[in-house]
């Protein structure tokens, strides 16, 4: 058999089984549940507010995110994001919440091989390259902020 027949028959198998989505749902349910994670967020800086009048607005930020975390932590090593993140699609990966997600689900998947071959060097396997990524632009951007003053 050609070589290219036999790649077009494989790309039309593929094609043939590959999940059709309907856009309009998908875009409808990652939008209410990503609204609802970030209203979830809001909810505890603004309880924070309440309950603790010296909290300052940023300190009451850094503990709704902290609070956003390990609920996304929570959930996923319970097996319940996984889930969420079927539903809504990019509505539970694009807050800090998918972040939380794509470091906790290496970790528990890999835990079998030990702590440090396992847990701590497959940990950041989905996660590292947006960290690296992140430093070396902020570096960037400062460095141009320090020359350019922008």
């Amino acid at each position: 058999m050609d070589i290219k027949k036999r790649n077009i028959k494989y790309n039309e198998y593929v094609e043939s089984k590959i999940p059709k989505t309907q856009e309009f749902p998908s875009l409808f349910y990652a939008f209410i549940v990503g609204g609802f994670i970030c209203l979830l967020g809001q909810t505890i800086k603004d309880t924070l507010l309440v309950l603790f009048d010296t909290m300052t607005a940023t300190d009451a930020s850094t503990w709704a995110l902290i609070g956003l975390i390990f609920l996304a932590s929570f959930l996923t090593a319970i097996g319940i994001f996984d889930r969420i993140g079927q539903f809504a699609g990019a509505g539970t990966i694009v807050p800090i919440t998918g972040f939380s997600n794509s470091i906790t689900s290496p970790a528990l998947e890999f835990k079998k091989e030990g702590f440090i071959f396992g847990l701590s060097a497959k940990m950041f396997v989905v996660a590292g390259p947006v960290i690296v990524n992140g430093v070396v632009a902020s570096i960037v951007v400062g460095l141009l902020y320090l020359v350019f003053g922008l």
